[in-house]
């Protein structure tokens, strides 16, 4: 059997900020509207700092309004919360997302309803959990929403297909199962304790890792043929010895990917997979969520 096709999310991910900027562009021509995206980011968490500042980037790259919001640690949940009512009142800013984690002394249950639902790009918020669950128009969590357009290309019709999701979070294992289901999947959501895991995804013809534990998905629990969805990063040491020894890491994903893609039809790798598709979907759901504030039709 020969290796799997692997999954170029870089591509993808750079196609759909083509057309996230195209329709940027048409959307000031023809309705004077320029779509905004607020990121407020609270401490000096090293990776939130990488993403905050690469989601500026790309907001402005595609021709949207873009502020970034930088509060110190002691912050108080308060003053948070003020700096987010502010932002939903604002007709400039479509989109409001506040950088996760946040300082312990904060609740990010809280601060996710405080978010205006018409702006909660993440898909966070009960509202759009609960329009999504229904079947009605939502905002989606960009990453499980990033991991069906990398299922649809590669998948095409997926009406039928056994899918398995690792993971049960309100961010990607739940709405990833909806929105599979929404595609006439069979799905099942599988964890950590789950019992005969392993059996489990062997019946998965679509398998979606989100479960946080790198490289817990062996070869052998794949089914061949199966197209596996990797969303899981950590950095690890380097392979190296004398590079781990000199503080070398590398990023590594829920699914051990040598193994897996000796038996799957299709793999996302980590990094390059899943990864990119994240903030071009945030893009589109703000590009979105300024249409549905202002009236304009999808």
């Amino acid at each position: 059997m020969s290796e799997a096709r692997i999954i170029d999310g870089k591509a993808f991910a750079a196609k759909l900020r083509e057309d996230v900027a195209a329709e940027v562009a048409r959307l000031k021509a023809e309705h004077g509207l320029t779509p905004g995206l607020a990121v407020v980011l609270v401490g000096e968490d090293p990776a939130s700092q990488v993403y905050v500042r690469s989601k500026g980037e790309q907001t402005l790259a595609a021709g949207m309004h873009s502020e970034t919001h930088r509060l110190p640690a002691e912050t108080s949940q308060a003053e948070l919360l003020s700096l987010v009512e502010r932002l939903n009142d604002d007709p400039a800013i479509h989109g409001v997302l506040v950088q996760f984690p946040v300082p312990d002394h904060m609740s990010q249950a809280a601060i996710v309803a405080a978010i205006s639902p018409d702006k909660d790009v993440d898909g966070l918020t009960v509202t759009n959990a609960g329009r999504l669950a229904s079947g009605l128009p939502a905002l989606t969590s960009c990453t499980p929403a990033g991991c069906m357009v990398l299922l649809k290309d590669v998948v095409g019709d997926l009406s039928g297909k056994r899918a398995v999701v690792i993971g049960r979070s309100n961010l990607m294992g739940k709405p990833m199962a909806q929105l599979l289901l929404q595609a006439d999947c069979t799905v099942t959501i599988a964890h950590s304790r789950s019992k005969d895991l392993p059996g489990i995804c062997r019946e998965a013809d679509i398998l979606v890792a989100a479960v946080g534990r790198p490289e817990m998905v062996k070869g052998d629990w794949i089914k061949p043929g199966a197209v596996v969805i990797d969303v899981g990063i950590t950095r690890f040491p380097s392979r190296d010895p004398v590079a781990a020894a000199a503080g070398k890491t590398r990023l590594v994903g829920d699914v051990a990917f040598d193994e897996a893609k000796a038996v799957a039809g299709a793999i996302t790798p980590v990094p390059g997979g899943v990864g990119p598709m994240t903030i071009a979907m945030l893009l589109a759901n703000t590009v979105s969520a300024a249409k549905r504030l202002n009236g304009v039709a999808e």
